[in-house]
């Protein structure tokens, strides 16, 4: 191992525009494309005197010891790109620490630059405002100011620059744009049939009627008809042309291909009015029975579009100053708080869903997380009044049900406090009715599996979860998902099974008493004693529970052989009684 190394250099980002698409349509072209690019970038980055330290697949990190360098690195290969029919770059540029290790390079440098690639236009530039302060003149006029941005994972905003026409230089005009909804919006244009074969035109036109069905199923979310999108069918676009057209925010595209026995799948998430791609994937799948491979595919894709666009939402009202919030900022930005799981994080959702009421009383959705605060609130241990706070959230619950009986959010809500409550008929019943309505919606299934758990199925309860995982892998909850699975492998004397999903659930989040409790039991029933007591040190760490009274304190109203099973679990860990 390398002793690392650090000092300042420009970092050049570059990016290969739409891959997972071009892959889709035309693998051997796009892979004999990317070896060329290959040699081509080499060849200019050691003109330039620059260093490829990391290759990426359809990504590169280039560092120079000069921004000068850099910049007209990067202006020559998009240059050369230019007129290029397959590929074009995102390349971002910024000066900052770095530090070499291991061959690979980290710091500052590395992630700003990283984060203006995802910003720049295909076959643009973009530049931070510190590395243009190295140009001189001449070169610093090739690029125009975008303005402050707040890039992802980046604590301070960026003053970025960027090259050319780049999305930042022209803003459609409001007679040609449609005003946006007062709520997200998106358009899901026709899958592209890339078999070669106008009788698989029914898979492709059927899959995009699907998601568009399953994607309106989500009250809080604006979607475009199928005859509105279907018009785009076969024809050159350009996206941000559809978001103006359309009036939506978010445009959904992708393609089929069969080939064989075999079909291939892939889908993009775009942002309209700047053209970033949010989210891309690629499904591949035997074809076995068409419809059933339909099914599964719109459920995947419709879930994932799910959980992508509540994040970006969640992303868009943080940028907000508290002057221009309104009821959906502050249910979003709630949202934000809420998925910390933490005693002032909840506190702070709290405080939010209540001002998204006060602003407006008709909308279920503030309604309904103030429901679910308060279950979470109790099953934490994070208030002093357990009766009170489940007696107000019963009443939110049931006030979002009454003010939207189509929402599966309400009805999931409804069904997590009842679910504490210990009313086992009304909360399967709303948890039920919550897949009913979404059958994609991830937190119905995990809620569902939680109340047969909670009620003493726990056999019952590891397939709703195991849905919950397979429908959103990259949930803010996925934590969770885990822990449940896991506790319920453990009280049915499946310890590997619950080690494996306890170990993933301190991955997405090891902050967390109940993951590190459930471990100490579950080590403590495998002999393990080493890593029973490094759990039991990560709960005295956490400050939460610290006995076993505190354990029969804090699942109450949990089916009464399973807190059995876990306090049997935590007294051979080595959990004193008080």
């Amino acid at each position: 191992m390398t002793a690392p190394t650090r000092k300042l250099a420009a970092i050049l980002a570059a990016d290969v525009a739409g891959y997972s698409k071009l892959m889709g349509e035309d693998e051997a072209s796009t892979l004999g494309a990317l070896r060329d690019l290959r040699q081509g970038l080499s060849h200019m980055v050691v003109e330039h005197r620059g260093e490829v330290v990391k290759s990426m697949g359809d990504g590169w990190l280039v560092e120079f010891a000069s921004v000068v360098d850099a910049v007209n690195c990067a202006l020559q290969v998009q240059e050369n790109l230019a007129n290029h029919e397959i590929i074009k770059l995102r390349i971002g540029i910024h000066i900052g620490d770095i530090v070499h290790e291991d061959e690979d390079i980290y710091g500052d440098g590395v992630n700003v630059a990283a984060r203006l690639q995802e910003i720049a236009e295909p076959g643009g530039v973009a530049l931070s405002g510190r590395a243009r302060d190295f140009l001189d003149s001449k070169l610093a006029n090739v690029f125009r100011d975008a303005g402050e941005k707040q890039l992802k994972n980046i604590a301070d905003a960026v003053r970025v620059f960027v090259s050319g026409d780049g999305e930042f230089d022209q803003e459609p005009s409001v007679e040609a744009a449609l005003p946006l909804p007062d709520k997200p919006s998106i358009a899901v244009l026709p899958f592209d049939n890339m078999s070669g074969d106008p009788e698989q035109e029914y898979f492709s036109d059927g899959m995009t009627e699907d998601i568009i069905t399953a994607l309106s199923r989500l009250r809080w979310l604006f979607v475009i008809a199928r005859n509105s999108t279907f018009a785009y069918k076969g024809k050159a676009i350009d996206i941000k042309q559809v978001g103006r057209e359309l009036g939506v925010r978010y445009v959904l595209e992708g393609s089929v291909r069969k080939s064989g026995n075999r079909v291939r799948v892939t889908a993009q998430l775009i942002e309209t009015a700047s053209g970033n791609h949010l989210w891309a994937e690629r499904f591949d799948r035997d074809l076995q029975d068409i419809f059933d491979l339909q099914d599964e595919l719109t459920a995947a894709i419709s879930a994932s579009v799910d959980a992508e666009l509540a994040g970006s939402e969640r992303q868009i009202s943080r940028r907000k100053s508290a002057a221009d919030l309104d009821a959906w900022d502050h249910f979003q930005q709630g949202n934000w708080h809420l998925y910390k799981y933490s005693k002032d994080g909840f506190s702070e959702a709290k405080q939010h869903y209540q001002a998204a009421v006060a602003r407006a009383p008709e909308f279920a959705g503030p309604h309904a997380a103030l429901a679910y605060v308060a279950a979470g609130e109790v099953f934490f241990g994070f208030t002093k009044d357990p009766a009170a706070a489940l007696e107000e959230g019963l009443q939110h619950g049931e006030k979002a049900v009454a003010l939207d009986n189509r929402d599966a959010y309400s009805h999931y809500a409804l069904g997590r406090i009842c679910t504490i409550l210990g009313d086992r008929g009304r909360a399967v019943t709303a948890l039920e009715k919550a897949i009913d309505l979404n059958p994609n919606f991830a937190q119905a299934h995990y809620g569902l599996g939680f109340a047969h758990l909670w009620f003493g199925s726990a056999e019952v309860a590891s397939d709703f979860f195991a849905v919950a995982i397979r429908l959103s892998p990259n949930d803010p909850q996925i934590w969770t998902f885990f822990h449940l699975r896991g506790f319920a492998s453990f009280v049915l004397g499946n310890f590997e099974a619950a080690m494996s999903d306890l170990q993933s659930a301190k991955h997405a989040k090891g902050d967390e008493t109940s993951v590190h409790l459930v471990s100490a039991a579950n080590f403590g029933m495998m002999d393990k004693v080493d890593d029973a007591r490094a759990a039991l040190g990560e709960l005295s760490r956490l400050k939460r529970v610290a006995n076993i009274k505190d354990v029969r304190k804090r699942f109450l109203q949990l089916y009464a052989p399973y807190v059995d099973a876990l306090i049997l679990g935590l007294r051979k860990a080595g959990m004193p009684e008080e």
